[in-house]
C-alpha cells in the first residue's frame, strides 16, 4: 500500500514551526514529501533544528523569520518561500500567542498584540497565498482551540482572537472556493505548558480524560491537508470532547 497522504511535488509554509507543534507538523509534511518553508519568530535555533529534521527525511526545506506582529513582514511571507522552494500550496497557519490575560486585566498592547499574530497574521498569509495559487489547488488549514467555539472569561485576548479566526475560516472557504479548501483544526491539551514541563495530567474536565499525542495531531492535519477534496470549511475538533462540557 502507498502513503495515504502523499505529498510529494508539495511545497508548505508552516508558521511558528521552530518549537512545539509547529515543528512537528513541519516535520510531519517532509516526513510525506512536502518541501517545507519554515517560519519562525524569535525561535532560531529551534526553526535550525526543524530544518535540520526536515531535510534528514529527504525534504527541501528553508528557514524564514517574520515577526508576525508586522503585517508587512507577514504579508511578504508567501513570496518569500515561494522564491525560495517554488509556487506554495499548502499554508499552516500555526503560530500564535497565548497568555493569560483576563478582560478586565488586557491592556490595549495585549489586545493587539494577539489579534495581530492570531487574527491579522492568518487572514494576509492566507490572502497573499490565495493571490499566488490564481486559481490552481491549494489547501490551507488554520490553528483553533476548542475554546474559539465556546468561549469563556480566561485567555480573553487569545480566545476572542481564536473565535475570530474560527469565523474567519468558514468565510474563507466559500470565497477561496472551489480551487482552495480551508479548514481549521480546533485543539484541546495537546502539549504541556513550556513553562509546565512537569504536569503529568491534562486539564480536568473532558471526556477522554488524556494528553493528546503528536501523531494524533499530526495525523489530523495530514487528513484535512491531504485527505478527501471535498472537505472546506470544517473544524475538526482534536481535544478529546472538551468542546462538548
Amino acid at each position: 500500500m502507498g502513503d495515504r497522504y502523499d505529498l510529494h511535488g508539495h511545497r508548505a509554509l508552516v508558521t511558528g514551526a521552530g518549537r512545539r507543534l509547529g515543528r512537528a507538523f513541519a516535520e510531519a509534511l517532509a516526513a510525506h514529501g512536502a518541501d517545507v518553508a519554515i517560519h519562525y519568530g524569535g525561535s532560531a535555533q529551534g526553526a535550525a533544528a526543524t530544518l535540520q529534521a526536515v531535510e534528514a527525511l529527504g525534504a527541501h526545506g528553508v528557514r524564514l523569520q517574520a515577526d508576525l506582529a508586522d503585517p508587512r513582514a507577514a504579508a511578504a511571507l508567501i513570496d518569500q518561500a515561494a522564491e525560495a522552494l517554488g509556487p506554495i500550496d499548502l499554508l499552516v497557519n500555526s503560530a500564535a500567542i497565548f497568555e493569560p490575560v483576563g478582560a478586565l486585566e488586557a491592556d490595549l498592547a495585549t489586545w493587539e498584540r494577539h489579534l495581530a499574530i492570531n487574527l491579522t497574521a492568518p487572514f494576509l498569509l492566507s490572502q497573499a497565498f490565495a493571490r499566488q495559487r490564481l486559481g490552481k489547488p491549494g489547501a490551507i488549514v488554520n490553528l483553533l482551540d476548542w475554546r474559539a467555539l465556546r468561549p469563556g472569561a480566561d485567555h480573553f485576548p487569545y480566545t476572542i482572537a481564536k473565535a475570530g479566526l474560527a469565523a474567519m475560516t468558514r468565510s474563507l472557504a466559500i470565497a477561496l472556493a472551489p480551487a482552495i479548501r480551508v479548514n481549521g483544526l480546533a485543539l484541546g491539551a495537546i502539549l504541556p505548558p513550556p513553562e509546565s514541563p512537569e504536569l503529568e495530567n491534562p486539564p480536568a474536565g473532558a471526556p477522554i480524560d488524556r494528553w493528546a499525542t503528536i501523531e494524533e495531531t499530526t495525523g489530523a492535519l495530514l487528513f484535512l491537508l491531504a485527505g478527501p477534496d471535498f472537505i472546506t470549511g470544517e473544524i475538526l475538533h482534536l481535544d478529546g470532547g472538551r468542546h462538548l462540557t
